[in-house]
Parts: C-alpha cells; structure tokens; sequence
C-alpha cells in the first residue's frame, strides 16, 4: 500500500531565485527517519488530477531536520506550486523516505569519495557530502558541482561554509558554463573535462565511491569518464530524476509486438491479498494494477526511482528502462513495475517482497 503522511512546512528558505528548501515536520517522525542521499515522493492535487513527484532530502543525518530541495522547472506544476504558492504552516503529503543512493558510513575508516552534481542535482549529494564529513572523520570528498553561471549556483554559501569547516578534507570545483577564466572549470562536464580533471586535480586511483546525479546526458559522460580510468560499475552510484525517451522508443517496439497476442493472467500480491486479472501484454503491471483500484505505490512511472519495485516470482517478463535498481535486485527476479511488461502468458508479482 502506498501509504502517505502529513508533514507541516516550517520554513521556507530561498537558496536561489528560482529554487526553495522546505524544512518539514512530519506527523510521525519515526517513519520519516532517512539515510543520506534518499528522497521523498510528494503527492499533491491540481484542478481534480493527482502529481506524485520525487524530491531529494538535501539534510544530513545530524542536521536534526528534514528538508528538501525544489527547483523550479518551467510547465512543472508542483515545482511551481512549492516556489510560488507553498507557505509556512502548510501541509503536504509525502511517502517515507526511500532510495538507495548511498553508501554505509563506516567511521573508522578513511575513504576518497568523489561527487558530481548537476544543478538541483546538488540536492541528494549535499545530503551525502554532510554525513560523510561529519561521521567519518578520516574520509574526504572532492565535489565537481556543474551549473549556468553563479547565479543559479543552489546551496553556494552552505558549501563554501562547509569547505571552510572541513579544510583539507572538501575540495569543491565549480564549472560553470560562463563566468569562469580558466577553460578546464568552463563548460560542460563530459569525457573529456572529466579526463582533464583526472590529470591534474583528482587522483582517480585513489576513490572509492562515485556519486553522480544530474542530467541524464550528463551522468553518462561522467560514468564512461569513470570507468575509462579505473573505476569499476560497483564504485559509481547514479540517481537521475529525469526520463529519457529509451522508454517510449521501447514500449513502441513491446506494442508491435503484442500485436494480436493473447493476453497475460496476472497474480498481484499487495500487502498480503492475492488479486487475479487478465492484462494485454503491451500494458506495464504498474498501469494494470491501478486500473483495477489497487493501490500500488508508485511515482515517476518512468523507470527512475524505485518507489513501484516489486518481485517476480513467476512468468517471464521485459523490463524497458532501469535507472533504479541494482544488478543484484535484478538478478534476484526484482522490477520497477512501471516498466515491466509480460512476455508469458502468466506472471506473479509480489510487492510485498522488498
């Protein structure tokens, strides 16, 4: 079950123009208990038609807050809703924190972390960079934070307040696309900026963990960058939050397909009920599970988040696009079910396991 709780805005802080952090009191504190680096699915009602919307805590674990970072995209209703409309003492209504972009903290070890952020992108990262800087007092963290100009830098002062707290250990690149002198912190971030840097300013061989979260084009640069010079699949993690068009190229290819198949029986077992129905085979579980009133959990619908991630534990099946889960989980049989789409003619899936 998808189930959602009250948090009551407290502030409202422009980091800025164009972008608010939300300090957030939640109804039940326990259930809103993060790990660095995870997010929060809103969900919120525009003229009779529901948005669920992902959002990462940009707060770290000892800051004894929950916040969360938006910026505003333009034709985005709920971002335009929290930076224009949204005020101190409202309520919203938001999923438990979920996602795995993180790695556990360790405090009695000394690891390199190394960070790459693409405008609000910055968001999940800063959550990650704080805890790290604080629990575990031996690692540094080196972040390339990629952004327009220094206006639409978000969080500028909070990371020159924490390079200036933790000196030696935070190393933080600005490359802006103008405004800057020198040509290798100018630009884009691509394969090539990321192999200048490499030589002159991060000892590559020397990380241990990637984080990498921005524009899809962008994040893919960085990874081939990364992999070129040493860095293994396991050492980089992703979080994206934007759709490609892999996903609507490949339905259309599932629809060709399906073309006079038969249909799929399916079996949708959601907290602890067993529900049979029939689905076409160019429909996702997700949108076979909603049409039937049940209430599965879900936000993006495009394969980027894992809030609809269930396991198959019968039939064969196609997952279209992935960019939340690991090769492990989908191994052990586990989809994002927004993109998973019935090959059989019956398939099984549990979403009560996790």
């Amino acid at each position: 079950m998808a189930q959602f709780y009250t948090l009551k805005v407290t502030d409202i802080h422009r980091t800025i123009r164009d972008a608010v952090v939300l300090t957030l009191q939640p109804d039940d504190p326990e259930a809103f208990r993060f790990v660095q680096g995870q997010y929060l699915t809103f969900k919120q009602d525009f003229e009779g038609t529901e948005l669920r919307r992902n959002y990462s805590i940009c707060a770290g674990l000892d800051d004894g807050r929950l916040q969360v970072g938006i910026k505003r995209v333009d034709g985005g209703a709920f971002s335009t809703f929290a930076n224009t409309a949204l005020k101190v003492g409202d309520t919203l209504k938001a999923m438990p924190p979920m996602g795995s972009f993180y790695t556990e903290i360790e405090p009695n070890r000394g690891k390199s972390y190394l960070g790459f952020a693409g405008g609000s992108g910055i968001t999940p990262v800063l959550s990650i960079l704080k805890t790290v800087l604080a629990r575990e007092p031996d690692s540094t963290f080196t972040l390339i934070y990629a952004n327009r100009a220094v206006h639409t830098i978000m969080f500028r002062e909070e990371l020159e307040d924490l390079k200036n707290r933790y000196m030696g250990r935070l190393t933080l690149i600005h490359v802006l696309e103008t405004g800057q002198d020198i040509d290798l912190f100018s630009g884009r971030v691509d394969q090539e900026k990321c192999a200048l840097l490499f030589k002159s300013w991060i000892n590559i061989a020397a990380v241990d963990t990637a984080f990498i979260c921005g524009p899809e084009p962008m994040m893919l640069a960085i990874a081939e960058a990364l992999e070129a010079h040493g860095l293994t699949k396991d050492q980089i993690k992703f979080e994206l939050f934007g759709a490609g068009q892999q996903g609507r190229l490949a339905k259309q290819a599932v629809s060709a397909r399906a073309a006079g198949a038969s249909e799929t029986t399916v079996q949708i077992t959601l907290d602890g009920t067993t529900h049979q129905m029939e689905m076409a085979k160019d429909t996702s579980v997700l949108e076979t599970a909603l049409a039937n009133a049940l209430d599965a959990p879900f936000a993006c619908k495009a394969g980027v988040c894992s809030t609809c991630k269930a396991k198959v534990t019968q039939g064969e099946y196609e997952m279209l696009t992935n960019h939340a889960l690991e090769d492990y989980e989908v191994e052990a049989g586990f989809v994002l079910t927004c993109q998973c789409y019935p090959i059989s003619d019956t398939l099984n899936i549990d979403y009560d396991q996790h």
